[in-house]
């Protein structure tokens, strides 16, 4: 079995992650470890743990929010929330360019360091992404707003008014979780590594939606469902993920209990890293309004709030009453961090344990069926029957995106109304090709005017002037006017403009050439000459060419 050195471990300090740290040390005997956890002191705490009992293993520790940029990877979310400026950086890492955010990622810059050849990842990212308090923001945004429509001369209220709008847009947890998966599986990508693995949730411990454990007086609650909507969407990403070639082996192990434990104690409670106090009561009369929070000062202390309890690592610290109720049988019930672990090692040795949730999905989807393909051709046959009957032109209507989908189709379109076949366009040259199509656009208004009016705006030869309809696709801005320079021309005119400079049409015929030149192969390799490069045909044929573009210049092409 081919040997992996390097094993990153994200949230390896944590109660599964901790465990499958100590399964892997015993039984693959990498090179080298990788635990990346929140904290410095449970990094160092399970590291001076393992290196006593693996001490022929490279045990390494980093430690931050891999959420986030370089810049903030020690820093609270809570204190980042508070600045403005700080707020405008998250903003700028979740919306802006994503190259940009990805050269400033904590996580990027964790794979580019280390070059795991696996990644195991125990981060409850479903947790760490759903529990922001987008309602309560919302709420709170939503009162705002009104107070500010009976009182629009108050700065105060306008100012809070802006931190909760911008606090909003932060907190949007799918475009979190979107950002966050394109990130890290560029990352893999880019370094090489061969296996992910993510030890997910179900959110409810394997509960339905009659989960009567709650963090409101709703049942379920909007916060515990968010974090189910999050640990499934992870996993369709995550599937996703698998599908992409070029990309690592993907699996995910989802335990549906309750994981536990990590000891007994009696130890000090602390909530969200803070002590918990113990107070002395005080009697108060009930009038017209109840207040929920009020200053800790006003009341006596009488002490730290002392438990005997189960320390179940992130999932919490649970009094005895709260374990024996949650662990009961019908009710989540109980899992333990050794039964995970010993699965995920089996998943990275090859097993099939029937526990990696990417593979059951992939297994159970309907795939492409045989009869759906006679059925194609008989669409198809009666569509090219259509247009010859009516004079219309079935094309594209930019329905379908990307709009480059509706460029490369109307470019592809017209070379095949004036050359018909692959050849009779390598043979012309760029300049005469871009003439001739101008010019048969000019002669045919119908066309182009159709053309325009779906978006797609059409670049002239000289790249100097545009026939364009009352609304264009590219550039994308929210703005209604943009800046035109010759670099910005460039980049719209290969996102979504029909693009007539002779530079383009060069494209086009080196493009066919590579077509072409598959075809000898035809004939004498038999079933092995038909690959993804392949192209079958001699005339143009509008889908299939720009479906061998996508596949073998865009890499957009499936594998299953």
């Amino acid at each position: 079995m081919l040997r992996d050195e390097c094993f990153l471990v994200l949230g390896g300090a944590g109660l599964v992650g901790s465990q499958i740290v100590r399964e892997v040390a015993r039984q693959l005997q990498p090179r080298k470890i990788v635990v990346s956890s929140l904290y410095e002191v449970e990094v160092a705490e399970f590291l001076a743990e393992v290196r006593q009992e693996f001490p022929h293993i490279d045990f390494v520790g980093t430690w931050g929010d891999v959420f986030v940029r370089e810049a903030f990877r020690e820093v609270a979310r809570e204190e980042l929330l508070k600045d403005s400026k700080c707020r405008e950086a998250l903003y700028e890492d979740l919306f802006g360019d994503f190259q940009a955010a990805y050269e400033r990622s904590v996580l990027v810059g964790l794979i580019r360091t280390y070059r795991p050849d696996v990644i195991v990842d125990c981060i409850n990212t479903a947790t760490a992404l759903s529990y922001q308090d987008v309602e309560r923001i919302s709420l709170k945004t939503h009162e705002a707003l009104r107070q500010l429509d009976e009182s629009p001369d108050d700065s105060l209220l306008r100012e809070q008014l802006v931190q909760d709008v911008g606090m909003l847009l932060i907190s949007q947890a799918t475009l979190q979780l979107i950002r966050h998966v394109r990130l890290l599986h560029q990352a893999m990508c880019e370094v090489g590594t061969r296996l992910y693995i993510k030890v997910g949730t179900t959110g409810t411990g394997g509960m339905g939606l009659n989960i009567p454990y709650t963090h409101s007086e709703d049942r379920p609650s909007v916060q515990l469902m968010a974090k189910t909507a999050m640990a499934f969407a992870h996993t369709g990403l995550l599937f996703l993920m698998a599908r992409t070639p070029g990309g690592p082996l993907v699996k995910e192990v989802k335990p549906a209990a309750m994981i536990g434990y990590r000891r007994v104690a009696l130890q000090p409670v602390r909530h969200r890293g803070k002590p918990r106090f113990v107070y002395e009561g005080r009697v108060v009369s009930l009038h017209d309004r109840l207040a929920l929070r009020e200053d800790p000062c006003r009341y006596h202390q009488k002490g730290e709030l002392m438990m005997a309890g189960v320390d179940t690592g992130e999932n919490g610290f649970f009094a005895r009453g709260e374990f024996e109720t949650i662990t009961h049988i019908g009710q989540m019930e109980f899992l333990t961090p050794e039964e995970v672990a010993e699965q995920v090692v089996l998943e990275i040795k090859g097993s099939n344990t029937g526990h990696d949730i990417i593979a059951g999905i992939d297994s159970n989807v309907m795939v492409p069926s045989y009869r759906a393909g006679v059925l194609r051709h008989t669409a198809l046959r009666r569509l090219r029957q259509l247009e010859k009957e009516s004079g219309t032109h079935s094309v594209a209507l930019g329905q379908l995106g990307p709009p480059e989908l509706s460029k490369l189709l109307y470019e592809a379109y017209l070379l095949q109304l004036i050359y018909k076949t692959l050849k009779a366009v390598c043979q012309a040259s760029s300049e005469e090709i871009a003439q001739v199509v101008y010019r048969y656009l000019g002669d045919h208004p119908d066309l182009c005017n159709q053309i325009i009016s779906i978006g797609v705006p059409v670049l002239a030869p000289d790249g100097q002037q545009l026939i364009r309809g009352p609304f264009i696709n590219i550039p994308e801005s929210i703005y209604d006017t943009v800046e035109v320079t010759p670099e910005a021309i460039d980049r719209w005119a290969r996102k979504g403009w029909v693009d007539l400079r002779p530079v383009n049409m060069q494209r086009w015929q080196e493009r066919f050439a590579r077509m072409m030149a598959a075809k000898p192969f035809l004939h004498t390799q038999g079933t092995a000459s038909i690959t993804r490069t392949t192209y079958l045909h001699d005339t143009i044929e509008i889908g299939e060419v720009v479906a061998w573009i996508f596949a073998n210049e865009e890499g957009g092409y499936r594998i299953k």
